[in-house]
């Protein structure tokens, strides 16, 4: 059974664009699985941003976020790689469950939505 991921990279400011596609293809290569030979669904390059503080002495850092779609299983293998690129400066992996609930406070019904302003009060002077 596949679930999906979202994995957000900062790689080192240092790396070209070709570089980090070349590490990116080594990396997802790992998750391929006889089910889902191709685990990538998107990616979006954000290029290079100056950090909010340094991390491992990096003042910026090429930002890089992916959308995947494998198995459980196979995350052990990559997060080790990932954990040893000198390339990665840090990087973040969650699970995509779509949409999250939003709380009944947040949520209006269509009545309040269409509702009109009451009117306003005039002040006396």
């Amino acid at each position: 059974m596949t679930r999906k991921y979202e994995v957000v990279y900062i790689f080192d400011s240092s790396l070209d664009e070709e570089q980090i596609n070349g590490r990116l293809g080594k990396l997802h290569s790992l998750l391929a699985s006889p089910e889902k030979p191709e685990p990538l669904t998107s990616l979006s390059h954000w290029g290079k941003r100056t950090l909010a503080y340094p991390i491992k002495r990096h003042e910026s850092g090429h930002y890089v976020v992916a959308n995947l779609e494998t198995r459980p299983d196979r995350l052990a293998e990559f997060e080790r790689a990932v954990r040893l690129d000198e390339g990665v400066i840090r990087y973040l992996m969650i699970l995509n469950e779509g949409e999250q609930p939003r709380p009944p406070s947040q949520i209006r019904s269509r009545d309040e939505e269409g509702e009109e302003p009451g009117p306003a009060l005039e002040a006396e002077v």
